[in-house]
């Protein structure tokens, strides 16, 4: 079979076919075409007709969308996708890979007695603590806890003698700085990006993030822990420490 009778074989849609088929209305098929996601459709006379490519990119588009995707962004990923410069699969598991979550933490809403048993600690004036410092958020009934890990760790460092005001307050330092320094670890692997492909990951950056994933989070660690070592021992070196107050000793 010739490559102009193969061509011919294939199905071809008009514009209401083509959206019965897809369930993609006719007035949208318009619009995809005028904002340049969807490719035209090859006219003959005064009917114009679509095909199998069509509803692949229909498919996509509804994809793209679903993942968050805004139609400018689509319309970008469409002209590279046409140009042959990146692969939908590739681009799709490196999307999967940036949607991956890190933390395995995220906001839960509870009832009062849940947000205690979350805190482990039962005693008066808990919940108000909790609310005024902003770990927590009232909602009529319920409680946001925004992150019950942190409000974990806040609960830990209460019981050995920080106050809870203060153990939030480090959590907005740690997440003020880390945010800047997250973002600035994003911008530099986006400006290597072509270098990482072209090395061990031959081309797929989603397997590159994924890597990235476990061993950033160890990094952070070491680094954070080098890094208190040295404020810790100019703390030290300082004097400083030797003029902080400690509990005084009880008289027998």
């Amino acid at each position: 079979m010739s490559s102009s009778e193969a061509t011919a074989a294939e199905p071809e849609y008009t514009i209401d076919e083509l959206a019965r088929e897809s369930r993609v209305p006719s007035r949208t098929i318009r619009f995809y075409q005028s904002k340049g996601v969807l490719m035209a459709p090859v006219l003959r006379g005064r009917v114009a007709y679509y095909g199998p490519k069509h509803l692949e990119r229909l498919e996509l588009i509804a994809q793209l969308q679903d993942r968050g995707l805004k139609i400018d962004t689509i319309r970008e990923l469409a002209a590279r996708l046409d140009k042959g410069e990146i692969d939908v699969a590739d681009w799709l598991g490196l999307d999967a890979q940036l949607r991956a979550p890190w933390a395995e933490d995220r906001p839960r809403t509870v009832t009062e007695a849940q947000l205690i048993e979350l805190a482990g600690v039962k005693r008066p004036g808990l919940v108000a603590d909790l609310v005024r410092t902003g770990g927590v958020e009232r909602h009529g009934d319920t409680f946001l806890v925004r992150s019950p890990a942190l409000l974990q760790v806040a609960m830990k460092l209460e019981a050995a003698g920080v106050d809870l005001e203060v153990a939030t307050k480090a959590g907005d330092i740690l997440r003020r700085h880390l945010a800047k320094a997250a973002k600035e670890l994003t911008d530099h692997f986006l400006s290597q990006a072509a270098r990482i492909i072209e090395g061990e990951y031959e081309g797929d950056l989603g397997r590159a993030v994924e890597a990235l994933r476990p061993l950033g989070l160890d990094a952070v660690r070491v680094v954070f822990a080098q890094e208190m070592e040295k404020a810790l021992a100019a703390l030290r070196d300082s004097g400083r420490a030797a003029r902080l107050p400690t509990r005084k000793k009880k008289k027998r």
